[in-house]
């Protein structure tokens, strides 16, 4: 039985005078876990307090997944649904506790993750946008199983999003990344995008422009939705 919060690691916020703090939630990809992204905290901005979760799902030693999926010879990919369910209902709960327990609003918070971390990211933006400002993704993709559960196109207003992708990506092709570009550029959101000449990585120059976009939702033009 798993318990009704996730372990992570943390770096508190550093916020200069007069700043509020944000948080921002990261989320390894699948065979991986906390450690992972919790190496990118020295990049992010000092005004955000950094978790890195860990998947509920343990697939080997030092391993997690968010969910079990198969591979269809096609390409097609069919996902265990049962636990893509409580692994989003665990981020949320996550999420939310630790938000309390630093007094920071959802219109302060980021959801960010590489591959399936970045699945998560992307789902809790659609289906629960009123939980957070902004998600972060990296080398992603749709997941048409919770299609249903998307929150109407105005429940977008005042939300961002950066997608990013490898151009070369052998693991989620390119074409995942331009379905989600096409469904978050028909939203009423502020949406980043860019393609990145490397495969199933972070580049150096998009985790840069990346962070840069997390440093311009703190700016106060920026953070007009009160």
């Amino acid at each position: 039985m798993n318990s009704p919060s996730l372990g992570f690691l943390e770096r508190p916020a550093q916020p200069a005078a007069g700043q509020q703090p944000w948080l921002l939630v990261l989320m390894h990809g699948v065979g991986s876990n906390e450690q992972d992204l919790f190496g990118l905290a020295p990049y992010v901005p000092p005004q955000f307090h950094v978790i890195s979760l860990r998947a509920p799902f343990a697939m080997g030693q030092g391993a997690y997944a968010w969910f079990q999926f198969t591979v269809d010879a096609d390409g097609t990919r069919h996902i265990h649904v049962p636990q893509e369910q409580q692994a989003r209902a665990l981020v949320q709960q996550t999420v939310a506790d630790k938000a309390a327990q630093l007094g920071i609003a959802p219109e302060r918070i980021v959801l960010g993750g590489f591959s399936q971390g970045g699945i998560m990211a992307l789902s809790q933006l659609l289906t629960q946008p009123q939980t957070l400002r902004g998600a972060l993704v990296w080398h992603s993709r749709l997941l048409p199983e919770i299609a249903s559960l998307h929150a109407p196109a105005q429940a977008f207003e005042g939300k961002s999003a950066w997608v990013s992708h490898g151009t070369y990506d052998n693991v989620i092709p390119l074409t995942s990344a331009h379905a989600i570009r096409d469904k978050l550029g028909a939203l009423p959101l502020s949406l980043v995008y860019h393609e990145y000449p490397g495969a199933h990585e972070i580049r150096p120059e998009e985790l840069k422009a990346s962070m840069q976009w997390l440093q311009d939702l703190t700016k106060p033009a920026a953070d007009v939705d009160q």
